[in-house]
């Protein structure tokens, strides 16, 4: 995807997506999963409406001093090939950056990294190998696990603050299907299991959340991997 980046929504202040800062949060459009589950389905329609770059930075520039930081989600981020230009232009403001990324771009994270651009990233996990295709969407005889494998020894190996999470949604989680998501990632300080919630713009219909008791059992699955695994929404 060779073009400039966008942003399609702000959340101007947020307590909870960047961990111990106040920050604020930046959607763009455009992801290459199709996960049944995602909350902002939204941002993947032709019918998106951008904000000016202008007006985000402005408002940016006058947030300095009372935001510690931005987070970057959407959508996918990494889809943009001027992210980097776009995280500098942040960090020139002062701010800590943190990226939310499906992983399956691992050339973009590494550039990122390499160039001190980002402070914190959060990986979606979105299920073992085997059924990692069927949990983002995209037909499994085109789909290629190995993007995502080097995503994770790049971000573990970065030395930055990071975290791994998984959405599970009872139809598409066993006990084996958690093993494989915790065990690609093994050794992680981070791992957050989040019950699916249904909302208006998540796709499927279907989907339903696990029970607090399978929860639990997947949190126990996970902590053979990942000795500090939580639950994240009860």
């Amino acid at each position: 995807m060779d073009r400039y980046i966008k942003i399609s929504g702000i959340q101007k202040l947020t307590l909870l997506d960047y961990p111990e800062h106040t920050a604020c949060t930046l959607f763009v459009p455009g992801c290459n999963f199709r996960c049944p589950f995602c909350h902002n389905s939204e941002l993947l329609g032709e019918a998106v409406e951008f904000y000016d770059e202008a007006e985000i930075f402005a408002f940016l520039n006058k947030r300095r001093g009372v935001l510690e930081g931005v987070c970057i989600t959407g959508g996918e981020p990494t889809l943009y090939t001027d992210l980097d230009r776009f995280a500098r232009q942040i960090k020139e403001l002062g701010y800590k950056i943190k990226l939310d990324t499906n992983g399956f771009k691992p050339d973009a994270i590494a550039a990122l990294l390499d160039e001190k651009l980002v402070d914190y990233i959060a990986m979606d996990v979105k299920n073992s190998p085997d059924r990692y295709a069927e949990t983002a969407g995209i037909d499994p005889h085109r789909f290629d696990i190995e993007p995502i494998r080097r995503s994770i020894d790049i971000i573990l190996g970065a030395g930055i603050d990071c975290e791994f999470r998984t959405t599970v949604a009872a139809e598409l989680f066993d006990e084996a299907s958690i093993d494989g998501a915790a065990r690609m990632i093994a050794g992680a300080d981070k791992y957050f299991l989040q019950y699916f919630v249904m909302r208006d713009t998540v796709p499927s219909k279907t989907l339903t959340p696990p029970t607090e008791s399978e929860m639990e059992r997947y949190l126990e699955v996970a902590r053979r991997y990942v000795p500090n695994a939580q639950i994240r929404g009860r």
